[in-house]
């Protein structure tokens, strides 16, 4: 994160004597990105966070992990509206698509999770309906619909899903997340022209301390996964300061940028991460000159794979496609995609649109999981063409697809 917090008790200075009311010592940790020569932030704990008093390797179903090419090519389309309910946001995921960057998954989550740690990378959670409790080492928070809750490497965390459910998307990435640097001073600040300003993100406000003995906490890391046990819960530090810490950014606080006419993908570009971006398409005023074309043109990602996720407003604009809130679009390098027929005709003076999407382009190509071959819409791919068939026989219904 690009700005200081400080929650909690804190010494005076870094590295200095810190009492208990007891008379004993806080544990200070460092936790410290890029061999401590980037982004770090120091907490202080109750118990030694080094206790360890247990390790178990955990197997994990190969057949949750297989995944396969994208081939024959198209482009393809899911429901994820189709994929079972249940489970939690850390055991309960359901593999959409993976690649050696970045892992995107899906939960309709109806169970908190044990205290999980990612030691792989950073995590994007977007929650797409439903509220839930987020609790860490930092702090606790409540997030809700269109939040985007970024969590840093190693952060131990729980997920805890309101009474009627949580649906969630997971991004996973291989190496750290971060806004992109172009909104961003030299040294910092987000800067004018930034589609949000630190005002739009929230992060825990106060410590949050159990007491509890010998803890768990399943550990993802390069090798696969680990249980750890603890002699005392991770969730002791009374306070912490830094520029490394969970937060939240809602999609509804996304500024989008209107030009005349067409402006391209980058202009949503929410955060990056190693070989992936992730872009926010939030309703906005149309492309205002009057002969505009209000859709995006045609289009070939030659350097990446789009996959978008429909999360909000009326798609009916892309009768034909199969496409609705809680579908994914998946546009893979070496494919031309763009509007349905019909839509360019349909855009024409058109003000405003209210779809809403997250998209993620990444710069390896992205094989399909077990949940995305479960949940294809397999007619999606030759849509384009059925759609212009309907029209030269009669039916020009179709609408603008402003997220196409």
């Amino acid at each position: 994160m690009p700005h200081y917090r400080a929650v909690g008790e804190l010494p005076r200075k870094r590295h200095q004597v810190f009492h208990k009311p007891d008379g004993g010592l806080y544990n200070e940790e460092l936790m410290g990105e890029e061999g401590f020569s980037s982004d770090g932030s120091l907490l202080y704990h109750v118990n030694l966070p080094t206790a360890i008093v247990k390790s178990e390797a955990v197997d994990r179903s190969a057949e949750l992990d297989a995944a396969v090419p994208n081939r024959p090519l198209l482009p393809r389309g899911y429901r994820t509206q189709d994929l079972p309910v249940g489970g939690d946001v850390v055991a309960g995921r359901r593999l959409l698509f993976v690649n050696e960057d970045i892992r995107i998954s899906f939960v309709a989550a109806d169970r908190r999770s044990e205290l999980y740690r990612n030691a792989t990378g950073d995590e994007i959670l977007y929650v797409q309906t439903g509220s839930a409790r987020f609790e860490s080492v930092y702090g606790a928070m409540d997030v809700g619909e269109g939040d985007y809750l970024v969590i840093p490497a190693s952060t131990t965390y729980r997920f805890v899903p309101g009474d009627d459910g949580t649906r969630v998307m997971t991004f996973e990435s291989r190496g750290h997340v971060r806004p992109p640097k172009r909104y961003l001073s030299q040294y910092g600040q987000m800067l004018e022209h930034a589609p949000y300003s630190e005002r739009d993100f929230r992060a825990p406000t106060e410590p949050l301390c159990v007491e509890e003995g010998e803890t768990p906490v399943l550990v993802r890391h390069r090798a696969g996964l680990t249980r750890l046990t603890y002699a005392g819960h991770p969730f002791d530090v009374v306070g912490w300061d830094g520029y490394l810490y969970p937060y939240a950014f809602n999609i509804n606080d996304f500024e989008p940028v209107v030009k005349r006419f067409h402006a391209p993908p980058p202009v949503h570009q929410t955060f990056e991460g190693p070989n992936f971006v992730l872009c926010s398409f939030c309703p906005r005023t149309l492309d205002f000159d009057e002969t505009a074309v209000r859709v995006p043109y045609n289009h070939a990602n030659v350097d990446s794979d789009e996959m978008m996720f429909y999360v909000g407003g009326d798609y009916s604009a892309r009768r034909g496609s199969g496409i609705d809130v809680g579908s994914i679009s998946l546009h893979p390098s070496g494919v031309t995609h763009g509007p349905q027929p019909g839509s360019v005709e349909g855009s024409i003076g058109r003000p405003s649109t209210d779809e809403m999407a997250v998209m993620v382009d990444t710069f390896r190509p992205l094989d399909l999981g077990p949940a995305a071959r479960a949940c294809e819409d397999t007619s999606y791919g030759t849509s384009w063409a059925r759609n212009q068939q309907a029209r030269q026989l009669g039916d020009s219904e179709s609408g603008p697809g402003l997220t196409a």
